[in-house]
C-alpha cells in the first residue's frame, strides 16, 4: 500500500482535518501519553529555506514522541548538486521513516512524494504551507470550539502560500473565507478552482476582493502574512507601496466581528503588514499559534505513521 502523505490540504477530507485538531488537542494536553509513541522513528528535514517555527517544532516533537529528527541543509545532501529528486526520495525511504520538507519549487516535494515509500509532509513550498493552516484552523477550534462552520476568516495580504493554503482549509472546516489583496497579487488559478470545488460540496462562500476593509468585516478571524516573502527581498520597497493600506492596524480589527482574533504565521515586521498594537492586543493569539505548531505537527506526524494511539 502507498503511503499517506500530507502536501496540500485539498487532499485531505473535512473528518480527516477534524480528527487531526482532535489529536492535536490530545497531544498538547497529556504529551505523557505520547512519549513513546515513534520510539526508534526517524524524520528527515531537508531545508532548502531556512526556518525558526519549522525546524524546532518538527525537531522537538519528533524527541517527544520517541523519535530521532535529522536535519538536512541544501549544502548537506546531494539534491542540491545534481542527484535527481526521484534519487534522492528512493535513497532517504530506506534509511528513514518520514521526510519533511521545506523547499521553494512546489515540485521538489511532489516529486519527493512520488518516488517516496515513507510519507512525506510538505513544510511549505512558495505554493503552499498546508502544517500551518493545519495548526492555525487548530488554533481557532481552541478559541471557538471544535464547530467553526457559519464564520468566516479574513486573509488581507499577497496571494502567496499562505493564503493558498487557508483558501483550502477553509471549506474543509465550514468557513467562510474573503481574501483581499492588490491587483497584480492575485491567488494562483489552480488553488483557487480546488477551494471553489471544496466550497461548493461544502456550502461556504469564497470572496476576493481588492478592499480589506471589506474583507475584514465581520470576520472572526484575522490574518495577514509578511508582504515580501523569503526570496523576494528585492521587491521589498515596490510591494511596501503596492500594499499601502493593507496594514492590518486597529482600525481595520474594529470592523471584524466582536469576538474576532488576530493570527499571523511569523515572523511579523510590526508597522508594515501589521501594527504593534494589533500584533501585541488583546485579539492576537500569534504566540499561542506558534506554539501549536508544535502540537498538530505531532498529530500530523503520528496520522501519517499510524501511531495516533496514546499509550
Amino acid at each position: 500500500m502507498p503511503p499517506r502523505h500530507l502536501i496540500s490540504l485539498d487532499e485531505v477530507t473535512a473528518d480527516e482535518l477534524a480528527y487531526l485538531f482532535r489529536l492535536a488537542s490530545d497531544v498538547k494536553a497529556h504529551p505523557e501519553r505520547f512519549r513513546q509513541a515513534l520510539a526508534g522513528k526517524t524524520l528527515a528535514m531537508i531545508f532548502e529555506k531556512s526556518s525558526t517555527r519549522t525546524r524546532v517544532s518538527f525537531e522537538v516533537g519528533m524527541y517527544q514522541l520517541g523519535g530521532h529528527a535529522l536535519f538536512l541543509s541544501s549544502r548537506d545532501i546531494q539534491l542540491g548538486r545534481g542527484e535527481t529528486i526521484g534519487d534522492t526520495s528512493q535513497v532517504l525511504s530506506r534509511y528513514v521513516d518520514i521526510i519533511m520538507a521545506r523547499t521553494f519549487a512546489h515540485a521538489t516535494v511532489t516529486g519527493l512524494a512520488e518516488f517516496s515509500s515513507v510519507p512525506v509532509i510538505n513544510g511549505l513550498t512558495d505554493d503552499l504551507h498546508p502544517c500551518q493552516a493545519v495548526t492555525d484552523y487548530f488554533t481557532l477550534t481552541e478559541v471557538f470550539g471544535p464547530d467553526l462552520s457559519g464564520r468566516k476568516i479574513a486573509y488581507v495580504g499577497d496571494g502567496n502560500n499562505m493564503a493558498h493554503s487557508l483558501l483550502l482549509g477553509a471549506p474543509k472546516v465550514g468557513m467562510d473565507i474573503a481574501i483581499a489583496r492588490p491587483d497584480g497579487y492575485d491567488v494562483k488559478a489552480t488553488y483557487l478552482a480546488q477551494a471553489q470545488r471544496a466550497a461548493e460540496a461544502a456550502g461556504t462562500r469564497i470572496e476576493l476582493t481588492d478592499d480589506p476593509q471589506a474583507a475584514v468585516a465581520g470576520a472572526s478571524a484575522v490574518y495577514t502574512d509578511v508582504w515580501a516573502s523569503m526570496g523576494q527581498e528585492e521587491e521589498a520597497a515596490q510591494r511596501r507601496a503596492d500594499f499601502e493600506g493593507y496594514t492590518v492596524d486597529e482600525s481595520m480589527m474594529s470592523l471584524a466581528a466582536d469576538d474576532a482574533v488576530f493570527l499571523h504565521c511569523l515572523p511579523c515586521h510590526r508597522g508594515e503588514e501589521v501594527s504593534a498594537g494589533v500584533a501585541d492586543g488583546p485579539q492576537s493569539r500569534i504566540f499561542d499559534e506558534a506554539e501549536n505548531r508544535l502540537h498538530a505537527q505531532k498529530a500530523i506526524m503520528l496520522w501519517l505513521l499510524d501511531a495516533d494511539r496514546a499509550e
